[in-house]
């Protein structure tokens, strides 16, 4: 079946779909702050009456926390599973950005014209991709061409905590599915699509090291008196050695060696210190010694430090040794590392360096393995085909830096392989002031899911 006129489509549609994704951006659904709840189910029922407008069977699916959103639409096969979350990251710090985060606006940056403002492209543009195809296919042809599940979360940006219990909950309906499709990937490039075939899985934990009942005067009790900002700089400092490699006994278990042919298609890109840190005001790799840049963002273990607290740090000076010191620490992880060993590993690591008089406790703050995809699946082919054949370079199969959990979940609760096909930029500022989408990529990026449909469906 030709994709052309549903493409006519799309483009005759194209200012309507630009507002529709206007009026989603402007609803403010930060799902880590209580105070937008009453948003966050704002954008639930949005986007549920959107599909229903659209010919789906939609509604919100509640939850312990923020509804799901849930529509079936076509019939036949295969049966396609879509994903993508609407709620979005807090906005702060608000002076950063230039204008209202809320309150998207066109923009011109020099090089085409983008959508600004909070969610653009995490994730509410790149969901719409999907429904603007959906909805032109629909109004083509009456239906789109195979049976599809839209299921749309309103807590990925909140670690997630209702998404286990619904996968188990609904596990027979949704694993009904022949293949996930998550849309919440970038481009390798301006005009290179990419599919994401292999994620990195994470860990995150707290460490609070209290030693004093209170905070201590640093001239009375300075040298003498166990300070926990101190020990706390020592362990943290002691999770790396000289070349940058990871520390904790057993870390690279089941981490393998990526395959010279992978890493030449990846060198291949082109992207290199210039490309990924010129643009945030870097030059040099930090990582592991002897590793090129991209193997260390897509197929190396990490452990970084996201933030530290301890005394005092407001304006001017305060001589005291805080009584508490605390850190926040998050582990990404590749192959087959086991989660809950490098958490183990990790809290060893700071219970054997603690002197006498100090304490430690711990917060978990989740936990998800690396999962990779089964490339071999038809699906993947049928991404190929429209991808090369809407963009002006062949697509690619790439690794992913960052750690998007449900795609492990779906294969390890459902056993669906997913495509993680996404149209943003590296350069979106994605939980960062005035985030943006390209135009560009919000019109190429419903197209080529349409295309998509055409393929999967011949």
């Amino acid at each position: 079946m030709s994709p052309d006129p549903v493409l006519d489509r799309l483009a005759a549609d194209e200012d309507a779909a630009l507002a529709r994704l206007m009026e989603l951006v402007r609803i403010p659904s930060i799902s880590t702050d209580p105070d937008y709840g009453a948003d966050v189910r704002r954008a639930a029922d949005w986007l549920a009456a959107d599909l229903c407008a659209i010919g789906a069977t939609a509604g919100l699916v509640e939850t312990e926390g923020h509804p799901m959103v849930l529509g079936e639409i076509g019939a036949g096969s295969p049966h396609l599973l879509f994903y993508g979350h609407y709620d979005v990251q807090p906005v702060d710090p608000l002076e950063l950005w230039d204008r209202d985060p809320f309150d998207p606006a066109v923009e011109d940056t020099g090089s085409g014209p983008v959508l600004r403002g909070r969610g653009t492209s995490d994730d509410k543009g790149q969901v719409m991709t999907f429904l603007e195809a959906l909805r032109a296919w629909v109004g083509v042809h009456g239906a789109p061409p195979c049976r599809i599940t839209v299921f749309l979360e309103g807590e990925e940006e909140s670690g997630s905590p209702s998404l286990v219990p619904f996968l188990e909950r609904h596990r027979e309906r949704l694993a009904a599915a022949d293949i996930a499709l998550i849309c919440d990937t970038t481009l390798a490039g301006p005009d290179r699509p990419a599919i994401c075939t292999q994620l990195r899985g994470l860990v995150g934990e707290e460490v609070t090291l209290r030693a004093a009942t209170r905070d201590l005067h640093s001239g009375t009790y300075g040298g003498v008196a166990a300070n926990p900002n101190r020990v706390l700089a020592r362990i943290l400092a002691d999770l790396h050695d000289a070349t940058g490699r990871v520390t904790l006994p057993g870390f690279y278990d089941g981490v393998p060696e990526t395959p010279a042919d992978v890493l030449a298609g990846w060198d291949s890109l082109g992207i290199g210190a210039a490309e990924l840190l010129g643009e945030v005001g870097l030059s040099h790799p930090a990582g592991e010694t002897g590793r090129s840049l991209l193997e260390m963002v897509w197929a190396r273990p990490t452990a970084e430090i996201n933030g530290m607290t301890g005394g005092y740090a407001g304006p001017g000076f305060k001589t005291v040794l805080p009584a508490e010191a605390s850190a926040k620490v998050s582990f990404r992880l590749v192959g087959a590392q086991d989660p809950e060993a490098v958490r183990a590993a990790f809290r060893a690591h700071v219970a054997d360096r603690l002197p006498p008089d100090v304490e430690a406790r711990f917060a978990d703050h989740g936990a998800g393995a690396a999962s990779v995809m089964d490339t071999a699946h038809p699906a993947f082919t049928a991404a190929r085909a429209a991808l090369d054949a809407e963009w002006p370079h062949p697509s690619v199969f790439v690794g992913g830096g960052g750690s998007i959990p449900v795609a492990g979940l779906f294969q390890s609760h459902l056993g669906l392989n997913s495509v993680l096909m996404g149209f943003a930029l590296d350069d979106d500022r994605i939980h960062s002031p005035n985030e943006k989408y390209d135009l560009r990529s919000f019109r190429k990026g419903a197209r080529s899911w349409a295309r998509f449909f055409a393929e999967i469906a011949g």
